[in-house]
């Protein structure tokens, strides 16, 4: 299958690449009339560009968030990550309390899949790099290694939940593949933590993922009380232990790293699917989210 104009003009390049996984960003978007040609040559100038990952596949399998695809190419097969009844209810109680889609398409054999056009910067990361374990903000899942397990990694307390802004539960990778990240925030600008059995304390929720190795917790800036009053800082985000942290420099007020806010849910590959409206999950509306998905097989 001969392809044109899919890497050979000078508008679209391979911002980067990891394993069979490839981000095509587009200099400026050259579909345009008169009417919206010169908020599209601000929106270039200030890095608002079209993003695509092309998954290369040569025998191997990737997973993605459903409703992602846009084409494919060559002989590939479209199955769902789904294996058997029991594993179809994990995943509908997995996907009430992470936010993420219940089931996922899997793409297997020899050719190449697209993936939509987003405005979000894609994220390539390989999870061994992580100590084995990735833990995700609500929304930044976009595709993996089907080798990769997914896992809710839940919290160890449950202020974490309630004080935190980061809920209760959260898509985890596990194994050694690789995974595409869909951020509001661009690698550049992410600031890299690495942590030798020490402690990283966050004022607002600025991480968009880290080791699942790590601790997470929520605790007063201070000692005391009238010791957080006085800093006026209140609660901060706490991870402990060895791992690693990326983390957001700056946000917009009340914003997320990821896409878990209204604001952030739109011009995502899947559609807005991977947004969720972090202000509106509770501990509460999850479990009875969860409790209608039981009674459905009770």
């Amino acid at each position: 299958m001969v392809q044109q104009n899919l890497l050979s003009t000078e508008n679209a390049v391979v911002k980067s690449q990891l394993g069979g996984m490839q981000v095509i960003e587009y200099a400026k978007d050259m579909s345009v009339n008169p009417l919206t040609s010169k908020t599209e040559y601000f929106m270039a100038k200030m890095n608002v560009n079209r993003r695509q990952l092309l998954l290369n596949l040569n025998g191997n399998s990737y997973t993605i968030q459903a409703g992602a695809m846009q084409w494919i190419s060559g002989k590939v097969q479209t199955t769902s990550d789904v294996k058997g009844m029991g594993n179809f209810i994990g995943k509908m109680v997995s996907s009430a309390v992470t936010k993420e889609s219940a089931v996922k398409p899997v793409y297997s054999g020899y050719g190449q899949v697209m993936l939509e056009p987003t405005y979000r910067h894609l994220l390539l990361t390989n999870v061994a790099d992580w100590g084995g374990q990735i833990v995700l903000d609500d929304g930044l899942f976009l595709a993996c290694d089907s080798q990769l397990e997914q896992k809710v990694v839940s919290r160890t307390n449950i202020s974490s939940a309630v004080l935190g802004g980061e809920g209760l539960f959260n898509l985890g990778l596990r194994g050694n593949g690789v995974c595409a990240l869909e951020s509001i925030v661009p690698l550049e600008e992410l600031i890299q933590i690495d942590l030798q059995d020490d402690v990283l304390k966050i004022d607002g929720n600025m991480a968009i993922c880290w080791s699942g190795s790590l601790n997470f917790s929520v605790e007063k800036s201070t000692k005391s009380l009238i010791g957080s009053a006085i800093s006026k800082e209140g609660f901060v985000n706490v991870y402990r232990g060895t791992g690693r942290v990326w983390m957001a420099p700056v946000l917009m007020s009340g914003g997320s790293a990821g896409v878990s806010s209204e604001a952030n849910a739109n011009e995502t590959a899947s559609g807005g699917q991977t947004g969720t409206a972090a202000g509106k999950s509770n501990v509460m509306g999850k479990a009875e989210t969860v409790g209608k998905i039981l009674d459905l097989f009770s």
